[in-house]
């Protein structure tokens, strides 16, 4: 019999394996896959190698590599989702009322999750060195406030939602003077965003100055799982399926486009979760939606997607289960006797591919067991 726990979306009745399949593959670069592409840096006498290693690191400030796209894809991909859910929802008869309440549980659930992700061991004596701003919270919410947007404004208002945030945010950070720095400083010190959560946010500051997942990002980064839930609206469209994914493929250079066209303005930075890196990563988002929606359900390419499919369907747990079990130490317990004998170089890249493999195989064995964990 399933075990249903906590999920990060209601169950749709219909699931999209390609969703499902996406939702893996970037759990997938968390769960080992870039520390095992990061270790392989220097290693091997490819350079390919080398540059997708540089795309799996955070620039320090400005600029953008692959790896800043792994979370905004999941923000997006949770709206598709819950896209799905509620109008499953709707379909059902349940009352507005009920679905706010389960979106506030959810919120209130991984609010806490987040708390005790980033802060254990948790001392709750000392509220001031606890970090509030977290991973987990940022989904919480955006799920939120995407469902009372979704629940009452047409897909158009929801649009023009997203644009009001994305110029109202950009103009917040060159318009509203920052003491000590005046209006407009996008430095690492004089920015916005530093100076209202060193004001506003309680606890600890992840970047000592500021903290990425606070509290004024919180704007411009919901603006994804508000996209996200556009996109499976258009899915769930009585159309042709090419004319969907050509839709998907449009939005999607279309929002690349902008987005780099806005970055002459204000740069592309996962830092400040800038207006042009929200545009720039919601076109990501909606072409590798389209591409997986395009060889999977459309054209039925669907054995190569089960590697990814079983970490797709639990995504909660591979996230936290990395914060509390050390897949490392035990890859190296378990095939240190064998990789030893490889160059040294090496012995990196094979722990952490080690390491995959075991979130793998317990990922694996919730999925035959019909374990899905659920909020």
């Amino acid at each position: 019999m399933p075990i249903l726990l906590l999920y990060t979306g209601y169950m749709a009745s219909k699931r999209l394996l390609s969703l499902d399949a996406l939702r893996g593959f970037d759990m997938l670069l968390i769960a080992g896959g870039g520390a095992f592409i990061y270790d392989l840096k220097g290693v091997t006498p490819f350079p390919w190698v080398d540059t997708m290693a540089n795309q799996l690191t955070h620039p320090a400030w400005n600029g953008f590599t692959f790896y800043d796209f792994i979370f905004p894809l999941f923000l997006f991909i949770a709206g598709v989702s819950l896209s799905f859910s509620l109008k499953n929802a709707a379909a059902r008869g349940v009352d507005k009322n009920t679905l706010y309440k389960k979106a506030f549980k959810r919120f209130l659930i991984l609010f806490l999750l987040g708390i005790l992700d980033k802060n254990i061991p948790l001392d709750i004596f000392h509220p001031g060195s606890i970090r509030y701003g977290t991973v987990l919270s940022r989904i919480g919410f955006a799920t939120l406030i995407t469902t009372f947007l979704y629940l009452n404004l047409s897909g158009k208002k929801r649009v023009i939602w997203v644009a009001a945030m994305l110029i109202g945010y950009c103009a917040a950070l060159f318009l509203v003077p920052v003491p000590g720095y005046g209006a407009g400083d996008l430095s690492f010190e004089g920015n916005l965003v530093g100076w209202f959560d060193r004001t506003f946010m309680p606890g600890r500051l992840l970047q000592k100055t500021y903290d990425e997942n606070a509290l004024l990002t919180q704007l411009p980064a919901h603006c994804l799982t508000v996209l996200g839930a556009a996109a499976g609206d258009w899915l769930q469209k009585s159309q042709h399926e090419n004319r969907k994914v050509l839709g998907l493929l449009s939005v999607g250079a279309g929002a690349i486009i902008i987005g780099l066209l806005w970055s002459k303005l204000l740069p592309i930075n996962k830092h400040l979760w800038s207006s042009s890196f929200i545009m720039l990563t919601a076109g990501m988002a909606f072409i590798f939606l389209a591409v997986f929606y395009w060889f999977i359900d459309i054209k039925g390419w669907k054995k190569w997607t089960f590697f990814f499919k079983v970490i797709g369907m639990n995504a909660i747990v591979i996230y936290l289960a990395y914060r509390f079990i050390d897949f490392n130490h035990t890859s190296k317990l378990l095939f240190e006797g064998y990789y030893k004998y490889a160059p040294e170089a090496c012995h990196p890249a094979l722990n952490s591919l080690g390491a995959l493999a075991l979130v793998w195989v317990m990922m694996y064995i919730l999925y035959r067991n019909k374990m899905f964990v659920k909020i």
